[in-house]
Parts: C-alpha cells; sequence; structure tokens
C-alpha cells in the first residue's frame, strides 16, 4: 500500500493543479525518473497524474489525460472495443480497495492505436483513508504479435458474428412472408406472425388495428411461454388516436415513422388515454427497449406493431427497427388484402344465399338442401342448388359448379340459375337437350367460361307414383341412388362434357340423357364436389366415403341425413359444399 498527500493545489488551473498536486507525493521526483510507466488515479477512477515514461508509452501527454476516466480513456477489448465497466479488473480492485493485476490487456494510444500491456495496481491512500490507486504500466513486447493475432480473430468473429445476424433476419423476413401468404383470415395471419416473432426477435409483441378513422383494437399479445395468463386483459378496444402526443404508438398510427425508443422514453408519462395503456402494457412486460412500426404504408396504413424487448444487454438497434419496419409493411398489405377479401367474400355469400330460393314439396315428395361456404380463409366458389316445377308438372332437380372462386364465379352462377329455370320450365324433351341449349347460349349471354352440373326430373304422379328418374350430367359427380333394400347406386349413365367444353356445336350428336325408376322409399342425393374431395385424397377414396355415410344415415329423417353428410367431411376441405336430397314416400 503507498503512503502520500491527497492531491489538489489552490490557485491554478484544473490540469496543472493536478500535475502540480502529483509533484507533492514525496515519492513522485522518483517516478518521474523511472523508466517504468506509471499512473496515478483517484478513488473516482480519474487520472491525477502519470509520469513521461507513461506519456511515451501510451502515446498521449499528460495534460490530455489529467482528469479522464482511465478506464473510458485507455482500457479496451480484443478488437478495439471498450469493455463494459462491470467487467474491468481494474475499476473493480479500485471499489474495494485491495491490490490487483493485469497481464494481457490492451490500451488505446493517442494515434488510435492498441497497445498491449501487463499492469499491476496499489491502493494509495492518506492518513488511513482512500485516496485512489497507483497504476504501473508495461508494453508487452513479446506478446504483440498475439495480441495482434487476438485482435484480427475477434474483428472476424465480429464480422461473422454480424453476416449471421443479417442472415438470420432475412431468414425470418422470409419466412413471414411465406407464412402470411398461406392464409387470408386476418385472426390466422396475425398469430402466426407473433409466433414467429416472439423468441426469436422480441420478448413480447403486440398488434394494433385501427378500425374506421380514429378507433383502435389491440388483437394480438404474444410473450415468453409460460407468460400467457393475463394476456387476454391486454386485448380488446383502446382508446381512441387523437392527434398531438409524443406517444410513439400514437404518432405511427397517425402515420408517423417508426420509432426506436431506449427504458428511458418507454417509462416516459404518458399524454394521452390511449398513451396510458400502451404505456402501462411496457410496464407490465417490463420493457427496456420497444421498436413500434407502421403495419402498411402512409396511403394504406392498416394499424401498428409494437416489439419489447426486456434484457437491458441486448436492446434493440437500428439495424432491428429497418428490419421491423419492413415486416410492418408486409404485414399491412396482407391485412388490406385479407380485409378487401372478407368484403368480396360476404357480397359473394349473400348472392349466392340469396339465389338457393325455399324448395318446393310437390305431393308426398320431400325435398331438404344444404349449402356450406368454403372454410375461413378459402375462396368463395359458385357452387348453387334448384328445385323447381315445371310447366307440365314434372319436378327439375339442379345441382352445378361454376368455374371459378370469387366473385365472379359467384355472378356466373346467378346467370346460368336464371337461364336455365328459363329454358326448362316450358320445354318438354329430354334434359339432354335444354342443358344443350344452355351450353349454346353460354358464351352469348352470360361471363361463365366452364361449369359442371346435373340437371334431373322426377316424373311420376305427386302423390301416388311410380317415379322414373331422367337426368343429364355436364362433366358433374354422378347423383347417388339409396334403395329401401341397403344399396347404394351411383348413376353414372347420361354423363357428357362439361359447359363451354363443345369445340364445334354443329358436330355434336346431343347431350346423351338416362333414366331410371326411382322405388317408393328411395333417397336421391345430387352434390358439389366440395362433399368428395379432400386435398390429399383421391376421387375414388371420396365417393366410398360418401357411399358409406349416406348407407349409414339412411334411414335418418332428411334432414338429419343432411346435416350429418356434411358434419362428417373429413378435415381439410377447401371447397364449398352444396348438397341437394330427394326422398320418395315409402309405399
Amino acid at each position: 500500500m503507498v503512503e502520500g498527500v491527497a492531491p489538489g493545489g489552490k490557485g491554478e488551473g484544473k490540469s496543472e493543479g493536478r500535475r502540480s498536486a502529483a509533484r507533492t507525493y514525496p515519492w513522485w521526483q522518483v517516478v518521474e525518473q523511472l523508466g517504468t510507466a506509471l499512473a496515478v488515479v483517484d478513488p473516482a477512477g480519474r487520472i491525477v497524474a502519470v509520469n513521461p515514461a507513461a506519456e511515451r508509452l501510451l502515446g498521449r501527454s499528460a495534460a490530455a489525460m489529467s482528469g479522464q476516466d482511465v478506464h473510458d480513456l485507455l482500457h479496451r477489448g480484443p478488437d478495439g472495443a471498450r469493455i463494459p465497466r462491470e467487467d474491468c479488473p481494474l475499476l473493480r480492485a479500485l471499489a474495494e480497495g485491495c491490490p490487483a493485476r493485469g497481464d494481457d490487456d490492451l490500451c488505446l494510444r493517442g494515434d488510435g492505436s492498441l497497445v498491449p500491456v501487463a499492469w499491476s495496481a496499489s491502493p494509495l491512500t492518506d492518513g488511513g483513508s482512500r485516496a485512489g490507486m497507483v497504476v504501473v504500466f508495461s508494453e508487452s513486447v513479446l506478446d504483440r504479435g498475439a495480441h495482434r493475432e487476438r485482435a484480427e480473430r475477434a474483428a472476424r468473429a465480429a464480422r461473422t458474428s454480424a453476416l449471421e445476424d443479417l442472415t438470420e433476419r432475412l431468414t425470418l423476413v422470409a419466412e413471414i412472408t411465406d407464412v402470411l401468404g398461406q392464409t387470408l383470415e386476418v385472426d390466422e395471419a396475425l398469430a402466426r406472425l407473433c409466433r414467429l416473432l416472439v423468441p426469436r426477435l422480441a420478448d413480447w409483441a403486440a398488434v394494433d388495428l385501427r378500425v374506421g378513422s380514429r378507433q383502435v383494437h389491440r388483437v394480438a399479445v404474444k410473450g415468453p411461454e409460460g407468460r400467457e395468463t393475463g394476456q387476454e386483459d391486454w386485448h380488446g378496444r383502446l382508446p381512441p388516436v387523437k392527434e398531438a402526443t409524443r406517444s410513439a404508438l400514437v404518432q405511427v398510427l397517425n402515420g408517423g415513422d417508426p420509432v426506436l425508443q431506449d427504458q428511458v422514453e418507454t417509462a416516459a408519462p404518458p399524454d394521452s388515454p390511449l398513451a396510458a395503456v400502451h404505456s402501462g402494457f411496457l410496464r407490465a412486460v417490463g420493457a427496456t427497449s420497444a421498436v413500434t412500426v407502421p403495419l402498411g404504408t402512409t396511403r394504406q396504413l392498416t394499424g401498428a406493431l409494437t416489439l419489447v424487448r426486456t434484457d437491458p444487454a441486448h436492446p434493440f438497434g437500428t439495424g432491428d427497427l429497418e428490419v421491423v419496419s419492413d415486416i410492418g409493411r408486409r404485414v399491412g398489405l396482407v391485412i388490406d388484402n385479407a380485409r378487401r377479401f372478407g368484403r368480396q367474400r360476404a357480397v359473394a355469400e349473400a348472392m349466392q344465399r340469396n339465389l338457393l330460393a325455399p324448395l318446393p314439396q310437390p305431393g308426398r315428395l320431400r325435398l331438404a338442401a344444404r349449402y356450406q361456404p368454403a372454410p375461413a380463409g378459402s375462396q368463395v366458389g359458385g357452387d348453387w342448388y334448384d328445385a323447381f316445377e315445371l310447366k307440365d308438372g314434372t319436378t327439375a332437380l339442379v345441382i352445378g359448379d361454376v368455374l371459378g372462386h370469387d366473385l365472379t364465379a359467384a355472378a356466373g352462377m346467378a346467370q346460368l340459375h336464371g337461364i336455365l329455370r328459363s329454358l326448362t320450365w316450358d320445354h318438354t324433351g329430354p334434359p339432354g337437350a335444354v342443358v344443350d341449349r344452355l351450353d349454346d347460349a353460354l358464351s352469348a349471354i352470360t361471363t361463365v367460361e366452364m361449369a359442371t352440373l346435373v340437371l334431373a326430373q322426377v316424373k311420376g304422379h305427386p302423390h301416388t307414383g311410380p317415379w322414373m328418374l331422367e337426368w343429364t350430367s355436364a362433366g358433374h359427380p354422378p347423383p347417388l341412388l339409396l334403395t329401401p333394400d341397403g344399396n347404394a347406386q351411383y348413376l353414372e349413365a347420361g354423363q357428357g362434357l362439361l359447359l363451354g367444353a363443345r369445340l364445334d356445336a354443329a358436330d355434336d350428336e346431343g347431350r346423351p340423357s338416362a333414366t331410371c325408376p326411382l322405388p317408393a322409399g328411395s333417397t336421391l342425393l345430387l352434390y358439389t364436389d366440395g362433399l368428395i374431395e379432400v386435398p390429399g385424397s383421391d376421387l375414388d377414396t371420396g365417393l366410398d366415403r360418401l357411399r358409406r355415410h349416406a348407407l349409414t344415415l339412411a334411414q335418418e329423417p332428411l334432414d338429419t341425413l343432411c346435416d350429418e353428410l356434411s358434419a362428417r367431411m373429413p378435415p381439410g376441405s377447401t371447397d364449398d359444399i352444396a348438397l341437394l336430397a330427394l326422398r320418395l314416400p315409402a309405399p
């Protein structure tokens, strides 16, 4: 332990005072003559004095170093970066008042170069109280090459780490783009987004969507595993957006630029009700750093995405802000597309349902039908059914599917519905002739390119029978006939080309029509391919599955039969389902 006199001169400039004070140490004249570099630091770690040998070693003048923090000014890691203060053994020894040494460190010279040094430090006392440390430096000449090699390795490692970090970010953006493109359902898209962002990029994620001009809803919150409890409390309607506010969330929702916040900014007092709710969320999750970015673009802003980190050692940086901003633009486009699709889907479904007129109940014949839209996130199709009485009292049955999955397909279905009714109502010929006339008119008076359908006529007295079925199929799945003796038969006769597929109508011999008796007590099923087609399964499997289920349900009431057939579809279907069932009275 070195005994000395505390520094501090009167009537001198601050730097000169520190230099003069150094000379009050009884041993300082000897130190000035030493060829070994030596520095004196005060209890706060500030340099009080250095000898000429230290000036030469460190490439700095005594005046330039006087009063500077010894750690911040000089101490550097292998890559030249400043070492965190909590990791500095010299500062730790200074705080504890005990000797310390280091054999493998670097000091930053005045010209920006690094010099490898070994050092030792001893406490300096003044009258029994701590007055700082005496630090002796010596250049590690033999280790200069090793230090340079370590520095180069550290620099290469830093570049590799930066490249890996960039690659990870680009991979994350690519994954998000791919996953969001797989659904047009907003809630599902946002749930997938949050699962990708937490914990790979953030500890917490929150999504707020604009509803109308001022209203905001928090629709998604995702945190670490095990913190799910209470997250639902942060969902729901938020206070309206105000114009003038410092809140990062409000600024972004008003069309502002992305915002990066540190711990001080996230803890700032809120200046609006919406800011208060958001600040409460940040405090509750322990935010030390946050980014808030717009979803979409300034022209089409759909909301805001907020990501939070809770580790003060790993705050968000400008690179993170750029990546999250890119993600926000992509997510905004997905949400906008999903909303547009939802509006189109609602119009198409309303059109389909309004055109599915109430079914007749001629005599003792019973009819039932079901229409089931495609699952949420799939496109609307052109499936439809119809049943009506002809001029001569015959009951006509129709099931059809217009090519396409959009509003145009639904509109085409509406056109076919009306035209086919008109062509059929007073026509006395076979169903095939009616569908030929429809095919001829297809391109002239409709927007439909191609379609499939079955047109069937139930002939016979509606009360007493006997009954005969006459039908034609334009590329549609065959009707299924269930008879009272426990048989189920697909009626595969009467098959012709789908509508819109004829190349030359003049050479066409006419569509085939087929007939078969309908036993009393039997059930006839007309359906669209959504009832038998499932991704990953072939058509024969779907037909066999429908036959088995229909036989099991053959004795159930007609409404129960229709409900159960739709309910027993395996998961994975992405198409509409239309089903039309006819049941004849028992003998």
